[in-house]
This record gives structure tokens, sequence and C-alpha cells, in this order.
């Protein structure tokens, strides 16, 4: 739960009432849990645990109580908002993949992935909301891809240290990487183009899932627009670093979070 502070969207969070707050931090809990299951475990290890995660999940929609505390602690929102099991499994598909996948050959690959590993959480936030309507989930998707590709861009050195790429290799060679670029103390010219790149394609689909926050009011606007703002925010320390992701963690401040998110709340109408 901790970790939520460091993430890049949950500007708005603490100032939803306390109903919405425990729904939230227990998808983000769960969500969090997978991907360290993913990321952290030993790596003969890593497909048996999150077999545990999906068993468990069955569990809860089989009316049994779950062993696991990250899934039990999803019992009161699975129910209270009717979410069903498809969004959870695919998130446990996303981190499936990463022990077998760790290359993307192109943007669309890598937007495939982003369908497993991120657009499952905006339907889970919009049917916490009650606002799951088809126009909206495929708003959300754009900005929930968005938001995957803007924290793949944050993390290259990261993820080449677990021996993966999301960076698309059809942009590397483009640009002409090497795969070694990726270990450099700090980002060469020509990653900062690939880096470059991928912000710009995820700062446009920010712009093409606006419609999703003039769609919504009151508490459901206020936390969507959090998270948008989290992007843009994003977007913006990217730039500022010129793209240099490898020579320091580029993050952007909680001022600037909390300045963009209220631009949205003022702009996006």
């Amino acid at each position: 739960m901790a970790k939520a502070g460091q993430e890049n969207f949950p500007v708005a969070l603490r100032m939803l009432p306390a109903g919405y707050r425990h729904h939230l931090m227990a998808v983000y809990a769960f969500a969090r849990h997978v991907d360290d299951l993913g990321d952290e475990a030993e790596p003969g290890d890593r497909s048996r645990l999150l077999d545990d995660v999906e068993t468990d999940l069955d569990r809860l929609y089989d009316g049994s109580v779950p062993r696991l505390p990250v899934v039990r602690a999803l019992t009161r929102t699975v129910r209270a908002c009717s979410i069903p099991a498809e969004p959870f499994r695919r998130l446990l598909e996303a981190n499936r993949r990463d022990q077998t996948i760790t290359r993307y050959r192109t943007f669309d690959d890598l937007l495939d992935y982003c369908a497993l590993s991120a657009n499952p959480v905006g339907h889970i936030v919009l049917r916490v909301f009650g606002a799951a309507e088809p126009a909206r989930l495929t708003w959300s998707d754009q900005i929930c891809s968005a938001l995957q590709i803007l924290e793949h861009c944050q993390d290259v050195g990261e993820d080449h240290a677990r021996g993966r790429i999301y960076l698309p290799e059809q942009d590397l060679r483009r640009f002409g990487c090497a795969e070694s670029d990726l270990a450099a103390p700090t980002t060469p010219q020509r990653l900062r183009r690939v880096v470059a790149l991928q912000t710009a394609r995820a700062a446009e689909m920010l712009r093409e899932g606006r419609p999703l926050v003039a769609s919504l009011s009151g508490h459901a606007r206020l936390a969507v627009a959090g998270y948008v703002a989290g992007g843009l925010a994003t977007v913006t320390a990217l730039e500022h670093a010129a793209h240099d992701v490898l020579g320091r963690p580029v993050r952007p401040r909680r001022d600037r979070r909390l300045a963009a998110w209220l631009r949205v709340l003022a702009t996006w109408r």
C-alpha cells in the first residue's frame, strides 16, 4: 500500500470518500502484488505463485473465502461494485507473459501487452464508480495504455536489468540503438529519441482519452482526472529531463502533479 504514493496517478485519492478509497486501494494492492510476484519472486516460483493467486480468485468468485489476504481484501469491492473476474485474470496473464516474452517488435505489439497489463485497471476503476459504459471503456483504454507506456519510458534501465525491453524493437532499429545503450550510465542521444517518440505517442493517447474526463462527474471525474494528470505531469518531467531516463530517476514532483490535476479539472470539460 505504501508504494501507492510513488505512482504517477494517485493525485486525488485522499480527497475521495472512504468507501471509494477502500475500493481503489484494494484494487491497487492486488495489481501491485501481482506485479511484484512477476518481477521480484524467485524466477522458478513466479508461475506457481501467479497460479496460486488465480486459484484464490476462483474461490472469491465461487463464494468461498480466499486464502491470500490481498485477494480476500477484494471481496467487499467485487461484491459492492459487481466487478467481473475477467480484468483481474488479464492482469495475471500480463505477468505470465512477462515470464516468457521479453521483447516487443512493434508499437502495436506493445499495445497488445498494455491491453493485459494496464487497461483492465481502468475497467475496474470505472466499475467502482458505476460508470463502465462502452464508450468510456474505450477512452479509458487510451489513458491506461498511455500511463503504462510512460512507465516503461521511466523504467528503461530497471526493465533492462530484469532482462526485459519494452521499447519497440522497430523503433530502436530506426534510431540505430544497440541493446547495450539501455545499460549506459546516461542515455545516448539515439535512445533519447526512442523515448521521446514513445512519450509523444503516450501524450497523444492521453488527449484521445480526454472525452472520458468530460463524460464523468462528481467523484469519478475527480479520480480519473487525477490519473490523467499523473500522465501529463510525467510527460512534462520526461521532456524537462531531455528524455535522459538512465542518468537519474525521472518522476514528476508532487506539486506539478497537483497543478496538472487542477488544470485537467478546469479545462477538460
